[in-house]
């Protein structure tokens, strides 16, 4: 890749961009919203700069969709996947056991990582993980030098929809190449009150990778290193996607009813504040001149009338039930209108269990989106690794912590059919087992299905 071209950026990335910013900002809220609210806030025809501007200090953003993204990564996440590994290496065990507990050298366990990625897809439709090994200067002779210098200690790295520039796919669909641009403050010394920008591009092909680097605005894109990547073996670009489809990719479908909301809402509360202050009113003939205030008094004639401007209150009304018809429409596009209902709002048990049960198989479309996109990843790894295991991934398709009793009751009814296949009745233990120890250590969990299959 020539460093001129590095920094070049793919049509959809172009379009994109602008529209993921203000994704981000809707989804985080807060203090980062009341800085770019210039950016969302609608300024009315011919208003007054000064009156904008005190707008603009008193916003404030009422966050619906932030909490419903988070309430879908809470739930479809409340438990924690399972891998099931088959096979005899027992060393293979170890190391997944070690990446479920620590998946990026950073501490981050690997259902705490891919909750991070399901929600950053949530809110740009698709994130990106990484698969690499630790760079070593020359190739181990052998597999346990390998593992004993920490070569096939494979970590993944995160990248968000910003940050993947470029790419080309072939003919099947699959990355032919990337580019992923990085970048960050970075001081030269404790003691140094400079900062610059670094910025970083790697890009990825089938067999190798190149590192570039920019260090500040005047200084050139140079080569810093290059060689082949985690998966050159497998000629098979290490970088993977999380997508959602469009249907699901709540952001999109809420964005625009959330800026409606904010709009409104700011509007209303506005109106309100200055209805407070209400502003006298003459009826008079004559020339008024006189000063008006708290410690004045007004001298009017006998067919004279002073009043104050107070409006009637429907124009609010009416804006305050659109507000909530928006809320309403939000939780609606989010498949989550049982939870739009005010607490004190009576609803039939059927009505909750119908809304609950569209809720359900949409987290289960989550649940299968993000499991396949874990079995990508850990199955390219187990290639790369050449490990004599196969693995796949369970979890991802209960969300309520009562059904237990449930499932252990049809795997009671299961078992009592006398299905003759030793098979099957290993599969039901290890799901029982794996679903009552959710929480357990990965390497617990495949020290019991060691033991159910050897017992």
């Amino acid at each position: 890749m020539n460093p001129t071209n590095i920094n070049r950026e793919h049509p959809e990335y172009a379009t994109s961009k602008l529209m993921w910013k203000q994704y981000h900002d809707l989804y985080i809220g807060g203090e980062r919203m009341r800085l770019n609210a210039f950016e969302y806030l609608v300024r009315r025809h011919r208003e007054a700069g000064d009156v904008y501007q005190e707008r603009l200090s008193r916003v404030f953003y009422q966050n619906y969709i932030g909490s419903i993204i988070d309430w879908y990564a809470a739930t479809l996440l409340r438990r924690e996947p399972v891998l099931l590994l088959e096979g005899p290496d027992s060393a293979a065990r170890n190391f997944y056991s070690l990446l479920a507990e620590d998946c990026d050298l950073k501490g981050a366990a690997l259902s705490e990582f891919f909750r991070q990625r399901f929600i950053q897809a949530l809110i740009c439709g698709v994130s990106y993980i990484a698969v690499e090994f630790p760079r070593a200067g020359a190739p181990a002779a052998t597999r346990g030098e390998e593992d004993a210098t920490g070569r096939s200690r494979a970590y993944l790295v995160d990248y968000s929809a910003e940050e993947v520039i470029n790419w080309s796919h072939d003919a099947a669909g699959g990355l032919d190449w990337a580019v992923v641009r990085t970048s960050c403050l970075q001081a030269g010394a404790a003691d140094d009150p400079r900062w610059e920008k670094e910025t970083r591009w790697i890009y990825y092909d089938r067999e190798k990778f190149q590192l570039f680097r920019k260090a500040g605005e005047s200084s050139p894109i140079e080569l810093i290193d290059e060689g082949p990547h985690a998966l050159a073996a497998l000629r098979r670009v290490p970088l993977f996607r999380l997508k959602l489809s469009e249907g699901l990719w709540l952001m999109n479908k809420a964005a625009l009813l959330q800026l409606e909301h904010f709009n409104k809402s700011n509007a209303l509360a506005w109106a309100l504040t200055m209805s407070l202050f209400a502003q006298p009113v003459i009826y008079s003939d004559r020339e008024f001149n006189q000063i008006v205030g708290e410690s004045y008094y007004i001298q009017l004639g006998p067919n004279d009338k002073f009043g104050w401007t107070e409006p009637d209150g429907k124009v609010y009304q009416i804006a305050a039930d659109n507000l909530v018809q928006l809320k309403d429409e939000i939780y609606r596009v989010c498949y989550l209108m049982s939870q739009a209902a005010p607490a004190n709002n009576q609803i039939s048990a059927l009505s909750k269990q119908r809304d609950f049960t569209v809720t359900n198989e949409v987290l289960k479309a989550y649940g299968d989106a993000v499991k396949e996109s874990m079995r990508q990843v850990l199955r390219a790894i187990a290639a790369a690794r050449q490990d004599n295991l196969s693995i796949d991934i369970s979890g991802f398709d209960e969300f309520d912590i009562d059904d237990f009793a449930s499932e252990l009751d049809d795997a009671k009814k299961l078992l009592d059919l006398g299905i003759q296949s030793e098979t099957f009745k290993k599969q039901v233990f290890k799901r029982l087992a794996f679903k009552y120890l959710c929480d357990a250590r990965q390497e617990i969990k495949n020290q019991i299905a060691e033991e159910i299959d050897r017992n």
